[in-house]
């Protein structure tokens, strides 16, 4: 996995003071998406064990709330297996730490990876441009969903996260 940069004290990416971690590549290319640089998953820089660390370091802090997987898409082939290891992890080390993802990728075929048990808010769906909305939190345009991942799992029917 590569990944372009480790935002620290980020508040627009999820609930609260959040750590973002920006992965390379992605397989949906949205016409005006934010982060065209993180498209080729040969860009940016390997991620080593000095960056799992400077995640760690961060998700330490009391104020910190999570992490958010972002980039690019987390979930590009290229990138799932270690995202899932990472946020495996994750959980097992700061289980009072929330884990966010954004993905290009839609709900229904996210749940069946393994990387939804993990998860506490999926951002799913494919940056609109013809739907774009700057008054949406937490999202770029009003397809995306932003959901509870432990609750829809739940109730077997997709619950949209509202800020506590």
């Amino acid at each position: 996995m590569r990944y372009h940069n480790i935002t620290k004290d980020d508040m627009l990416n999820g609930d609260g003071l959040r750590v973002v971690l920006w992965v390379s590549g992605c397989s949906h290319c949205c016409r005006d998406c934010q982060n065209p640089q993180t498209w080729d998953p040969n860009g940016g820089i390997p991620f080593d064990e000095a960056a799992k660390q400077e995640l760690f370091l961060q998700l330490e802090k009391p104020y910190v709330s999570g992490i958010t997987f972002s980039g690019g898409d987390p979930l590009h082939v290229n990138n799932i297996t270690e995202v899932t290891e990472l946020a495996k992890e994750i959980r097992s080390k700061f289980p009072d730490k929330t884990i966010w993802l954004y993905t290009g990728g839609l709900w229904e075929f996210v749940k069946l990876e393994e990387i939804i048990n993990y998860l506490d808010v999926l951002v799913d769906g494919e940056f609109e441009t013809d739907r774009k909305d700057t008054s949406l939190k937490w999202k770029g345009s009003s397809n995306q969903r932003v959901i509870d991942v432990k609750r829809s799992l739940e109730t077997g029917k997709i619950v949209l996260h509202t800020a506590d």
